[in-house]
């Protein structure tokens, strides 16, 4: 985590702060036009056969390039941004949020997290700690990227678990619970996409709903249309929309990023 510079950075409960929560989030699909639909009839699979087709299925591509309308809302505030999305498979997220004007810029790699925002002039550089506390949930590149791709937050091939349908929908939940999380794992019997992941933390009174509303095929690939981010806190509770305008894969594309001078670092409480 970089070092603050003094005490007037953001925190948790700034407009900055949710700026940046609403930027990153709304990379978590990638866009369409179609929504999907489950068969009537969904055919009894078991748990490893689930899993062994969600991966099979997994997105392959080499980049992304998408323009994005994101919504956030708290009990403070709501707001809209139009956000573009640069992204290289395993390696690099990049967003550029504007409204109105260019206001926020995030860039996401392996091992770091850097964003600024133009209104309070104010930056962060370090690791995952921050996206993780508005999150709510442990993340690192991998469950990002998995995240905006309608993949499992967790590896479902690491563990065992009980298969069921619901809904329509195939449900994973973990033979063995882990001691401070819950989960539960819904997947479309069309796809083998998540069509919802839910993470909670008891204890903490923490908890994530991602929901995936509608899926839809571009350029012969198979991703998330529209995604819905529900977040517990404690008392904080957070919503994100994200609509999905168009979508190009597998450009030429680059990353630009620099902090600009005289912006102050982001505290993280």
């Amino acid at each position: 985590m970089s070092t603050t510079k003094n005490s007037k950075g953001c925190n948790r409960s700034t407009p900055c702060g949710s700026l940046l929560f609403l930027c990153l989030a709304f990379f978590l699909a990638s866009c369409g036009s179609a929504k999907s639909t489950s068969p009537n009839y969904v055919d009894a699979l078991s748990s490893k056969k689930i899993i062994k087709n969600h991966y099979a299925n997994a997105l392959d591509f080499k980049t992304i390039y998408a323009k994005v309308k994101a919504r956030y809302k708290d009990k403070k505030r709501s707001q809209s941004v139009s956000v573009n999305l640069r992204m290289e498979k395993d390696k690099t997220i990049w967003l550029s949020a504007s409204f109105i004007i260019p206001v926020a810029k995030v860039l996401i790699t392996q091992d770091r997290v850097k964003f600024y925002e133009k209104v309070k002039r104010t930056y962060f550089d370090g690791d995952f700690s921050f996206l993780s506390e508005k999150l709510g949930t442990d993340l690192d590149f991998q469950k990002v990227q998995d995240l905006l791709l309608g993949q499992a937050l967790f590896d479902l091939r690491e563990e065992k678990y009980e298969g069921n349908i619901k809904d329509k929908d195939y449900v994973l939940i973990p033979e063995r619970e882990m001691e401070l999380f819950n989960r539960i794992f819904k997947l479309s019997p069309e796809n083998f996409k998540m069509t919802e992941q839910r993470l909670t933390q008891p204890k903490e009174n923490r908890s994530v709903r991602v929901t995936y509303p509608a899926y839809q095929t571009i350029q012969g690939k198979t991703l998330p249309k529209e995604i819905r981010i529900e977040s517990l806190d404690g008392e904080r509770f957070t919503t994100i929309e994200i609509d999905y305008r168009s979508v190009d894969f597998d450009k030429d594309l680059s990353f630009p990023f620099a902090i600009p001078n005289g912006y102050e670092a982001v505290m993280i409480k």
